[in-house]
């Protein structure tokens, strides 16, 4: 998870103090010094957060809000207005949020490569207001990006020094309900303000590890004091990078850099869904014509999960068919804890994507099998409620 950045230019976060006074191990990622581990150990740290609750510092993440410059006081007509501002760049139906409803999409160039995954949401209080989080390997390019689709016609603010703290697994809504009530009643994928003492906290119910919990905005005055609550509780320990990656990974959630970049479009990686019904049929996103050709089948690659057996193949290993034949690259993998096995994302041609086929991974110079399989690995257990 680490990367190449000089130490001497790293950036840190609000809370790097509280990381190293955990034993947390600092390692350079997306330029920012973050914690990779905690004494426990990666393995220990990816299994507390499936059965209880994990707090992952993700600050170094691109949080910011787009906010209509004249606002006519009709809410519908100021969402459009705030929607066609960023609808050009990405392929998601921002128009059709409701209030408070946030939408994985895509910023994507002119090819139909992704150039990021983000989160857009509908503020739930004010008309022609946009709540953006975007990658931190990306933010800078994709914070200017949006800022010049905006013009003159919105302010564009980035909050990105502020704390971006994650609370995932099965106990994080208990965890969270005791500190900020109400947050129980958030349905997934929405976000909304709550108080918490002095501290107004943005909260949404959402997060990358297959697992129900929420992603809280936090100013950097009160991040210490809210970690230090969270932490307090005995059914929360601190995880690190190591382990989100893992978590995520068998999720079967790409990780932009890796399984996603500015070649892949999101039917390539799997992300149809991501690709909004009104978009589609508008054919008005960025790179739609080759997007919309590979909807109806014209495609050359596309993501699949791996059970890998013996050792893990990482980033980079190449993906054999039955006759020793390179076909592909893995794009992310490694040891499933959760799964108990090795486990991989990679692209392949579509002939050779059926779940059940039987492919290899050179790992080290020697083919290991590998079987294509459905995803996610481990069961998204995202909350939903009863219709």
């Amino acid at each position: 998870m680490a990367d190449e950045t000089s130490d001497a230019n790293l950036k840190t976060v609000v809370l790097n103090d509280k990381h190293i006074a955990a034993g947390g191990r600092m390692v350079p990622f997306s330029g920012y010094a973050l914690p990779v581990q905690y004494p426990t150990g990666i393995m220990a740290e990816h299994k507390w957060t499936r059965e209880h609750a994990g707090l992952f510092d993700v600050s170094h993440m691109g949080p910011s809000f787009l906010t209509l410059t004249e606002r006519s006081g009709d809410d519908a007509r100021d969402h459009a207005a705030i929607a066609a501002l960023i609808e050009p760049l990405i392929c998601g139906d921002i128009a059709g949020l409701a209030p408070g409803q946030v939408r994985y999409t895509l910023l994507l160039n002119d090819a139909g490569g992704a150039l990021d995954d983000l989160m857009v949401a509908r503020s739930p209080r004010f008309a022609g207001v946009l709540y953006i989080v975007v990658n931190a390997g990306t933010k800078e390019g994709d914070f200017a990006r949006i800022a010049a689709a905006a013009g003159n016609g919105a302010e564009f603010r980035r909050v990105d020094d502020n704390a971006l703290l994650a609370l995932q697994g099965p106990e994080a809504v208990a965890v969270l309900e005791t500190l900020v009530p109400g947050v129980a009643d958030l349905a997934f994928m929405h976000y909304a303000p709550f108080q918490w003492g002095e501290e107004q906290l943005i909260i949404s119910r959402s997060g990358y590890t297959g697992e129900d919990g929420y992603e809280i905005l936090c100013s950097p005055r009160h991040a210490p004091a809210l970690w230090d609550a969270l932490l307090a509780d005995e059914r929360v320990k601190p995880i690190g990078l190591g382990a989100r990656d893992s978590l995520r990974l068998e999720a079967g959630l790409p990780l932009y850099g890796h399984d996603l970049d500015e070649t892949v479009s999101p039917t390539e990686a799997g992300l149809k869904f991501a690709v909004s019904k009104r978009r589609r049929e508008a054919a008005d996103f960025p790179g739609a014509a080759r997007i919309l050709k590979e909807f109806a089948g014209d495609l050359s690659r596309v993501r699949v999960g791996l059970l890998v057996d013996g050792a893990p193949a990482r980033e980079g290993a190449e993906i054999l068919d039955a006759a020793g034949t390179v076909i592909g690259k893995v794009t992310s993998g490694g040891f499933g804890p959760s799964v108990g096995r090795a486990i991989a994302l990679g692209f392949v041609p579509p002939a050779h994507a059926a779940p059940g086929t039987m492919l290899s991974v050179s790992v080290r110079g020697r083919a290991q099998p590998a079987q294509v399989t459905e995803t996610p690995f481990v069961p998204h257990r995202y909350f939903r409620k009863a219709k």
